[in-house]
């Protein structure tokens, strides 16, 4: 299966303007050998799944700087299970304290990742939810 290329959707919810870091991480995920198809700005959690669904991915990544992590990800994850996508991973990170992780991952969300983050970790996450 790990022959498979590991589809990632990486995405940025609601006004949040500052994408130097998604694209850093969407970077980083394309060297370390997944497909990666990053939306651009300002999506809305309908976009962010409807993009997931139409290139078929194995992962969201949200990258939120904002401060809405706790509506936007509760809304993805219901947007997710709407349409049964059990196997599809959502992770993400920004500007979140670690009581509001706890929630979102208690909620559903895979791991997520505050700043200074280590990428390598992302990466082996992902790599280690696929083969699972």
């Amino acid at each position: 299966m790990m022959d498979k290329k590991i589809r990632v959707l990486v995405a940025k919810a609601g006004l949040d303007g500052h994408d130097r870091g998604a694209k850093v991480v969407a970077a980083t995920f394309r060297d370390a050998g997944f497909e990666v198809i990053y939306t651009g700005l300002r999506q809305t959690p309908e976009m962010i799944v409807d993009a997931a669904i139409q290139e078929d991915v194995n992962v969201i990544a949200l990258s939120i700087l904002s401060g809405a992590h706790m509506t936007v990800f509760p809304r993805v994850l219901k947007l997710m299970k709407k349409h049964e996508m059990d196997d599809v991973l959502l992770t993400g990170g920004g500007i979140m304290g670690e009581a509001d992780i706890k929630k979102l991952m208690d909620m559903g969300t895979g791991k997520l990742y505050g700043p200074g983050s280590s990428l390598t970790e992302a990466v082996a996450y992902i790599k280690d939810w696929f083969k699972e």
